[in-house]
């Protein structure tokens, strides 16, 4: 049994991170998965949350939300719509975009409820790594 696997995170302006890892967290719209190397095939669907990357004894974490992911035993690939580093992250600008976001849930009426909540859970994930 392998003791790590490839991950590849493809952005649509770059590649956010290329190497091999041993362990790996992530958010789908089925819940939440943790996955090993020699993992079962599959395909799902992210849903916003933090990645977390498990390589050589440290975790790296990052704000992933939306894309899909794509599980092969010794292979992963995250084909990520929007993916960020704590540090690219503007705390101001998440701040802003959780208020907006709870004014128009709080309005109701004539709002995408679905699109309010989805901009609320990115908002809070994108603050919750620049704390």
């Amino acid at each position: 049994m392998a003791d790590s696997m490839k991950l590849k995170v493809v952005a649509p302006e770059r590649i956010f991170y290329e190497g091999d890892v041993s362990f790996l967290e992530f958010t789908t719209t089925e819940g939440d998965m943790g996955i090993y190397p020699n993992h079962i095939p599959l395909t799902a669907i992210i849903a916003p949350g933090v990645l977390r990357i498990h390589e050589a004894g440290e975790v790296k974490e990052a704000a992933l939300l939306s894309g899909f992911i794509q599980i092969l035993q010794e292979e992963v690939t995250v084909l990520a719509e929007s993916v960020e580093w704590p540090d690219e992250i503007d705390a101001n600008r998440a701040k802003e975009a959780e208020i907006r976001a709870r004014r128009r849930i709080e309005e109701g009426s004539g709002v995408d409820m679905n699109r309010a909540e989805l901009a609320l859970k990115r908002a809070l994930i994108r603050q919750s790594l620049t704390r």
